[in-house]
């Protein structure tokens, strides 16, 4: 026990003494307005650098998201039907479509599928 608490502290010892080194030798870097605003031949943007971005563009992409990986989740669960106990599997498939379907339904309940708002 006392080795790990040594090897311990001699890995947070190294990891501090290698940041703080880090940061006394790294490069300052001063941001001001005129480094953050976007470079057009030296002539004022016309319009903003940075668009607006919709909020329910990402809401949508982040349910793909979490439909795409049950989705992934169950297809090797058709794979090994196979192999496994019919009852079970049965219970296991129909207990992950519910979850999946009440996501859904709380989803659409929410508004959160409604692209027009």
């Amino acid at each position: 026990m006392k080795m790990i608490t040594m090897t311990a502290t001699l890995i947070m010892t190294i990891c501090l003494i290698l940041i703080l080194m880090l940061n006394m030798i790294s490069k300052k870097s001063f941001s001001d307005r005129e480094k953050s605003s976007p470079f057009e031949c030296g002539f004022d943007p016309k319009s903003t650098a940075r668009l607006p971005f919709s909020l329910q563009f990402f809401l949508i992409a982040v349910i793909f998201l979490i439909f795409d990986v049950e989705i992934t989740l169950l297809i090797p669960m058709i794979i090994s039907l196979k192999s496994s106990n019919l009852t079970n599997y049965s219970m296991l498939i129909v207990f992950f479509l519910i979850i999946l379907l009440i996501g859904l339904y709380h989803e659409w309940n929410q508004g959160a599928l409604n692209w027009a708002t």
